[in-house]
């Protein structure tokens, strides 16, 4: 009976902790990764950041052209979406690229976002394909 009563104040402990973090909070742009801001300097030269925010371990931006970059606690970039303009061609993997140039030659990729098994990529025609880290495509989705 002790040791249920221990788990379950550890639990709720872990839980209380995890709920404090969950929020994300506005943070100034001068408190994002060096990484973070020499990314946005480097792929989208014309466009600033104008609101950041963190949570316990990775950070939300919005570009005044509407972009929104998520970044890992070191500043790497894990999701870019760019709404209705291209990603950058040299985010997207030649593979995927030569992909989606050949079987979708009128469609741009707007959405590009690193996950574990890959990537996955969104287009302008709204189509979501998955891509292994190879570059070889794994389902599709409209």
């Amino acid at each position: 009976m002790k040791q249920t009563r221990y788990f379950l104040l550890a639990l709720m402990c872990f839980l209380m902790a995890n709920v404090c973090y969950a929020d994300d909070r506005p943070i100034p742009v001068e408190k994002l990764p060096a990484a973070a801001k020499e990314f946005v300097k480097t792929h989208f030269p014309k466009s600033k950041i104008i609101y950041a925010e963190k949570d316990w371990k990775r950070y939300e931006t919005r570009l005044n052209d509407g972009t929104e970059i998520d970044f890992d606690s070191k500043g790497n970039w894990d999701k870019v979406d760019c709404k209705m303009t291209a990603v950058p061609e040299a985010l997207v993997p030649q593979a995927i690229a030569q992909y989606v140039a050949s079987n979708f030659p009128d469609a741009v990729v707007t959405k590009i976002d690193k996950e574990r098994f890959g990537y996955e990529i969104e287009l302008s025609n709204d189509l979501e394909l998955k891509f292994n880290k190879a570059g070889v495509l794994l389902s599709m989705d409209d």
